[in-house]
């Protein structure tokens, strides 16, 4: 089995100012012991490194340094892939974003939906429910019990 992590999973297992820390930081420990296949994608790892360091989100941002250490903690374990975008994957995002009207934040989703269908991941551990809007994605959520 494999499972995709999104942005919002990472930053809450960052924040511990947060009442879903202690969730996320729990279902990221199990991820990372495997051996299932996590995939941390490009534009979810910016997308953490983006917003864990922004003093305007965070009341204490992580420094750069501490951010990309929590990234190369998760990359350096052999059961973690991070791909980018393979041939074909414009063709599989306009499949993807086809059947809806995908605009602003949304765009950002399909992208890494795009890439799940590219590299055969179904399942994304999130707290965002716009991922039911792709067919043949399934979004998990910790903090509802799945």
């Amino acid at each position: 089995m494999s499972v995709a992590v999104d942005a919002n999973i990472l930053l809450y297992a960052s924040d511990e100012s947060s009442p879903r820390q202690p969730s996320a930081r729990a279902l990221l420990e199990d991820l990372a012991l495997g051996p299932d296949l996590v995939y941390l994608f490009w534009p979810v790892v910016m997308a953490y490194l983006r917003i864990a360091t922004h003093p305007g989100v965070f009341g204490s941002p992580l420094d750069p340094a501490s951010a990309r250490a929590n990234v190369a903690d998760l990359l350096r374990r052999p059961h973690v892939r991070c791909p980018g975008e393979g041939d074909g994957f414009w063709a599989l995002f306009e499949a993807t974003v086809e059947p809806d009207v995908v605009r602003g934040n949304l765009v950002t989703d399909a992208h890494i939906a795009t890439l799940m269908r590219q590299n055969g991941v179904a399942t994304i551990w999130t707290a965002d429910r716009d991922f039911r809007r792709f067919p043949g994605i399934t979004s998990r959520n910790p903090y509802t019990g799945g």
